[in-house]
């Protein structure tokens, strides 16, 4: 059986609707702590599949989170050899920086469900089927494009959405595992932030999911199975 590590950095942002797509594809999920667990223990290489998933804190605070340190470490061996790697929100943030690019705070804080724009390269990508559905987006932060990398997604605030890197890395700065039952416990666990944020309520996030959450609980996973079976395509099954 493949096996895939799940690095979470708070409960409640969890795979989501993912875990049953790669429950699914052969792989048996095994979740890291961040900050609990020893992320220096972890051998590189060795999971078929590590996702890096999101969180409230900045890739660059590792002075603040000195766990940091080290998954951006495991991250460089990771991404250097090649193997499969997916990053989201933070995660994906963590990736950029592990290739060498900046993260860093943006204009202002986006979080709710809004469109994304795709690239030509996003188009062909397994994101296609997003051009009409919104996602959810949770950042404050942003990130320069890594050498090397092609960008498939932006919105009007954040140019840098979603990157591709080489053949077995990609990197979502938004949402597409999330789930409406699910998402009540980021209201809960984000409701400092969600107070602190002019113009956002839990009433209008929850309307919203309401509307948008159906389409994506069927568009995300697809788009996590087109991935998938692209990444193991390219490499003949021997990934």
């Amino acid at each position: 059986m493949k096996t895939a590590l799940a690095i979470r950095h708070v409960p409640f942002e969890d795979l989501g609707s993912f875990a049953a797509v790669l429950a699914e594809a052969g792989f048996a999920v095994t979740y890291l702590e961040a900050g609990l667990d020893d992320l220096q223990a972890v051998a590189p290489l060795a999971p078929d599949l590590l996702v890096v998933l999101g969180g409230p804190i900045g890739a660059y605070e590792e002075d603040a989170y000195p766990f940091l340190r080290h998954e951006l470490a495991l991250l460089e061996r990771r991404l250097a050899a090649g193997r499969p790697t997916l990053g989201i929100c933070l995660g994906c943030q963590l990736m950029a920086r592990a290739l060498g690019a900046r993260v860093y705070p943006g204009p202002r804080k986006e979080i709710g469900w809004a469109p994304l724009q795709l690239t030509e390269a996003g188009r062909r990508s397994c994101l296609a089927s997003l051009a009409e559905t919104p996602v959810l987006h949770w950042h404050g932060d942003t990130f320069d494009l890594p050498a090397g990398a092609t960008r498939l997604a932006s919105t009007p605030l954040y140019a840098n959405q979603a990157f591709a890197w080489g053949e077995a890395a990609l990197g979502l700065q938004f949402h597409l595992e999330v789930t409406a039952q699910g998402l009540e416990r980021w209201f809960i666990g984000h409701a400092c932030e969600i107070g602190a944020t002019a113009g956002l309520s839990v009433v209008q996030l929850r309307a919203d999911t309401a509307r948008w959450a159906p389409r994506l609980a069927q568009q995300g996973p697809a788009c996590l199975r087109q991935w998938l079976q692209q990444l193991y395509a390219a490499s003949g099954g021997t990934r």
